[in-house]
């Protein structure tokens, strides 16, 4: 009887230690991808004017889906960002008009993943530094003039420096169809800035861009039109000058360029700029850098 009670001790604590060696398990339920996925992409601002955007980069992005928990979006610019309700504007910082992939991956039960893409366009706007476009435009639009008193307000050197080593006209001296330009500069509400030149029938040409426009011969004025209202594109400098010598800041003239007087150039760097007087440098079809002064209308 001894034994029999050793053995059934013995045998309840082999089950005892059994049952305290058991791995307890856990349920996760049902693993199931979310359903049914889809995402619209707005670029906010496009029109028959701005095909990729009005320049501000946003994008109204908004995604749907049924079963998902939450949304991981890869905005194809190096950020990622997890959204659980699947709605956001999303801004996009690269100047310049660029194409990015949104992926998104719709998280449902255990991790599983539903996956959707779509490719977009976006122009974004050089923001444009605070001080140069209020002495350009002001509170919403300014017009310029020649100022054709000033030193080398028409002017050109070498396009490795950035002064007019070569001939600084003196006041007055000029063509009178190079002074009577008005030149108008305006922002809209999302600081892009537009110019209009009024040239009052002729512009002047140097001689070497006079083909450019549509003539023949030396410098002369022309009957060059202007070309209308344009936007302009901004962005730093690309050419070697210093901080010493010019703002750095640049802007892109559509069409035929002109913005005074022709030279076959539709980029300007602004060297200097003040409220009412700016001096500007082009490099020219002929390869050297004019220059040009001019003053806020009075």
């Amino acid at each position: 009887m001894r034994n029999m009670k050793n053995i059934t001790w013995m045998l309840a604590g082999v089950l005892l230690l059994l049952s305290a060696c058991k791995k307890p398990s856990y349920s996760f339920g049902e693993l199931a991808a979310p359903t049914n996925l889809s995402m619209t992409a707005t670029v906010v601002g496009v029109d028959a004017t701005n095909p990729n955007g009005n320049g501000s980069g946003n994008v109204a992005i908004t995604v749907s889906s049924t079963g998902a928990l939450t949304y991981d979006i890869d905005f194809g610019d190096g950020i990622k960002r997890v959204v659980p309700s699947g709605t956001l504007t999303y801004k996009y910082a690269n100047p310049g008009t660029n194409d990015y992939t949104i992926t998104v991956n719709a998280v449902g039960t255990g991790g599983s993943l539903s996956t959707i893409s779509k490719r977009i366009r976006v122009f974004v706007a050089f923001v444009i530094p605070a001080p140069i476009l209020s002495a350009l435009t002001g509170t919403s639009s300014k017009v310029w003039i020649t100022d054709r008193t000033a030193p080398g307000h028409f002017g050109v050197g070498p396009n490795d420096v950035f002064s007019p080593i070569w001939y600084s006209a003196g006041p007055d001296t000029r063509e009178a169809c190079a002074y009577d330009d008005e030149i108008t500069f305006s922002k809209n509400a999302n600081d892009q800035v537009f110019m209009n030149v009024n040239n009052f029938g002729a512009s002047f040409s140097i001689g070497a861009s006079s083909t450019f426009y549509g003539f023949g011969g030396g410098d002369n004025c022309f009957s060059i039109s202007p070309g209308g209202n344009k936007q302009l594109i901004f962005q730093d400098a690309t050419s070697t000058s210093t901080p010493a010598q010019s703002t750095r800041i640049q802007f892109t003239v559509p069409g035929n360029g002109i913005i005074n007087f022709g030279t076959g150039g539709t980029v300007y760097e602004i060297l200097e700029i003040t409220p009412t007087t700016m001096h500007l440098r082009n490099i020219g079809i002929d390869g050297n850098s004019w220059y040009q002064k001019l003053k806020v209308k009075p």
